[in-house]
């Protein structure tokens, strides 16, 4: 009976430390707003100035953390255990995790971080980041790429949509950033565009944050425990 009774905490512990890593979007929402404000469009004209895409039209974030004293193994500890924990869904994984390398990068997701209903077509704008972090002696750099949006249109499912008997019909498109404002002056899907942005940059704010806590402060706090 003690057995399962450890076992049942163990299982809860893990899995609170896995959920505690997750963002609902509207929490990601309640975030960007705190920070740039509600107005999508003017947040991301005023975020353009402070932005530049990569060779490949991707936004890319590079940070690096400095960590006094930590090896690069303590670091990889500590960063498989936050890649482990967060990245454990159908829509998000692991992709490369070697530790002679000092490497570990994964996929995460972020889905309907903007979305607008026009009059023909409905748009729905979901990221799926990609998260590397290279592992020294006391440093590790963060580099946090999207290479575009990944958008579900609904043909048909507008708001004219409501008058007709026909069922919308889907249709999975990718929105690179070099076609999207505030990157393009013209862009018919502009405040979604706006919105998307203004999300995806607070979402790399968080990640990096969050990192940053593992590395220095460890997951749950007791890593350097002496047991």
């Amino acid at each position: 009976m003690k057995k399962l009774f450890i076992t049942i905490v163990l299982f809860l512990t893990a899995f609170t430390i896995a959920n505690a890593q997750l963002l609902r979007v509207e929490e990601l929402e309640k975030y960007a707003k705190q920070r740039y404000g509600d107005k999508w469009i003017d947040a991301a004209t005023n975020l353009a100035s402070q932005l530049s895409l990569d060779k490949n039209n991707a936004l890319t974030y590079t940070q690096i953390i400095e960590t006094p004293g930590k090896t690069k193994n303590q670091l990889y500890v500590l960063l498989n255990y936050w890649f482990t924990a967060t990245f454990n869904d159908a829509n998000s994984a692991i992709t490369l995790n070697d530790k002679e390398l000092g490497t570990i990068i994964a996929q995460g997701y972020m889905s309907n971080i903007a979305e607008h209903a026009g009059g023909s077509n409905s748009y729905y704008v979901s990221i799926k980041p990609i998260i590397k972090c290279d592992i020294k002696d006391e440093k590790i750099r963060v580099t946090y790429t999207v290479p575009y949006y990944d958008v579900t249109c609904m043909v048909g499912g507008g708001w004219i949509g409501i008058f007709s008997d026909d069922k919308p019909i889907r249709s999975d498109e990718k929105w690179t950033f070099d076609k999207c404002f505030p990157f393009v002056a013209k862009d018919s899907h502009k405040r979604t565009s706006s919105k998307a942005l203004i999300m995806t940059h607070a979402y790399s704010n968080v990640i990096i944050d969050k990192i940053e806590e593992c590395v220095k402060n460890g997951l749950v706090g007791n890593e350097d425990d002496d047991w």
